[in-house]
C-alpha cells in the first residue's frame, strides 16, 4: 500500500485542545484509522511543524480525504507527501546509467 508523510502544525484551538487533552492525539489516530488509513509512526516535533505522521492509504484520494477532513476542523495546518522506501526507490532505478 502507498504510504505517506503527513506534516502538520496546530493552530491556536488545536493547541488549546491538545494541552487540555494530551490523549486527544490518540483519538484522532482512531478516526484516521476510521477513514482506512493506517498509523504507522507518529513523532512530535520542534520547529516548523509540530508532528509527522507515517501514514499508510490505499490510495492518493483516500489520503486526501483524510487530510481535507482533518484540517476542516480548523485545529491543524498539513502538507501530506507521498513516499517511497529506500529499497523500492532503488530497486527501480535498475542498474542505473552507467
Amino acid at each position: 500500500m502507498p504510504k505517506f508523510m503527513m506534516l502538520s502544525t496546530l493552530g491556536p484551538d488545536g493547541s488549546a485542545r491538545l494541552r487540555e487533552s494530551p490523549q486527544r492525539l490518540r483519538e484522532v489516530n482512531r478516526d484516521v484509522e476510521q477513514m482506512g488509513v493506517k498509523v504507522l509512526a507518529q513523532y512530535a516535533v520542534l520547529g516548523q511543524w509540530d508532528f509527522v505522521n507515517i501514514l499508510e492509504a490505499p490510495d492518493q484520494v483516500t489520503m486526501a480525504r483524510v487530510a481535507t477532513t482533518l484540517a476542516a476542523r480548523g485545529t491543524l495546518k498539513t502538507t501530506t507527501l507521498p513516499i517511497i522506501d529506500v529499497d523500492e526507490f532503488i530497486a527501480a532505478m535498475g542498474e542505473g546509467v552507467g
